[in-house]
């Protein structure tokens, strides 16, 4: 038998097994210099950021107990703002109460129109349709605050008369929704308002959440003779839940620190109205960018000291979303 053919059917050489150094490098993950590099910028940045954080919170920290420790009042229960009386009293239950109030009229407006919107441009609207409107929805999230505040004070208080009438006609008798006729410059224009801006936040997450839903899914639940909305209930939202609650509080997160549109839209009083349709009220954001300019330097310690609620909140929000979404990781991408 020839030599060649015999070496020719011999199994290959089996393969040689990395080293210990080979070993600890690629559990490094950084082996060609160009890796190092973006893993040493990678974690430089998210060192950065770290380091920001903490130098905000610690700013807002010493400042606001500069301002808390000469407060008589309350800070957190008191319903009046007035840091130039000697002894200065001032406290955050009005703007606490109306940020929340604000924030959940916005919540309950904007997320199942959100919802739904995404829906139909993922699953009902033909492909001619929902790229534009997708397009239109996109632009929305780019028009500054400024602008949904002239719009608002120009255009939707103007208008809210009759909406507020009939709220005060048929459920006047609850208190909440009772109205005296003044201007409609309240917490409820300022939810209104808010749930305009942050619809097609919602509505953007949403929808690429809805098209990470596995065919598969669906087409099975079409196979077992479902209809197309038996489609959506049963795999659709089952999938998509955690992500449209994600997306709901990167919306709410907003909807907390908006600023110029609820200080344009709102008549502010530190006082807490059972009715949302009767004026005043008064949010952190709006109270700090109406106030900072005129006041003092004691009175700027205190309003740091209003923001520094508002950013605990707001980092409670943003927490509690990126729970969420580290609970499910079926709508990464990677079963689409």
């Amino acid at each position: 038998m020839d030599i060649s053919t015999q070496k020719t059917d011999e199994a290959p050489p089996p393969a040689t097994l990395p080293t210990p150094t080979e070993q600890k490098r690629a559990a490094r993950g950084a082996t060609r210099p160009g890796d190092r590099i973006f893993l040493g910028l990678s974690r430089g940045s998210g060192i950065l950021l770290l380091a920001v954080m903490a130098a905000i919170a610690i700013f807002l920290t010493y400042r606001a107990s500069l301002a808390i420790g000469k407060d008589e009042a309350n800070f957190l229960t008191t319903f009046e703002w007035n840091t130039s009386l000697v002894p200065p009293k001032f406290g955050i239950a009005v703007l606490a109460f109306g940020t929340v109030v604000s924030s959940v009229i916005a919540m309950v407006i904007a997320v199942p129109i959100a919802v739904a919107i995404a829906l139909f441009l993922t699953h009902y609207a033909p492909r001619r349709m929902s790229g534009p409107i997708a397009y239109v929805i996109d632009l929305l999230a780019a028009v500054p605050s400024i602008v949904y505040g002239l719009w608002g004070a120009l255009i939707l208080v103007p208008h809210l008369d009759g909406l507020f009438g009939w709220l005060n006609d048929y459920l006047g008798w609850t208190g909440v929704f009772s109205w005296e006729e003044g201007a409609p410059r309240s917490m409820l224009t300022v939810g209104i308002l808010l749930a305009i801006m942050i619809l097609p936040i919602i509505t953007n997450v949403s929808r690429e959440v809805f098209r990470q839903v596995p065919r598969m899914h669906e087409e099975a639940a079409l196979a077992l003779g479902a209809t197309r909305w038996e489609v959506v209930r049963m795999s659709v939202l089952p999938f998509g839940r955690s992500g449209v609650i994600s997306a709901s509080m990167l919306g709410l997160g907003r909807a907390l620190g908006e600023t110029m549109a609820v200080a344009t839209v709102l008549s502010p009083d530190f006082d807490i109205h059972a009715s949302l349709l009767n004026p005043g009220g008064g949010t952190f954001a709006q109270n700090i960018a109406s106030k900072f300019n005129e006041a003092n330097e004691f009175g700027r310690d205190a309003l740091i000291a209003s923001g520094l609620v508002l950013f605990v909140i707001t980092l409670l929000v943003n927490g509690a979303a990126r729970w969420i979404i580290s609970r499910r990781k079926e709508y990464s991408g990677a079963n689409a």
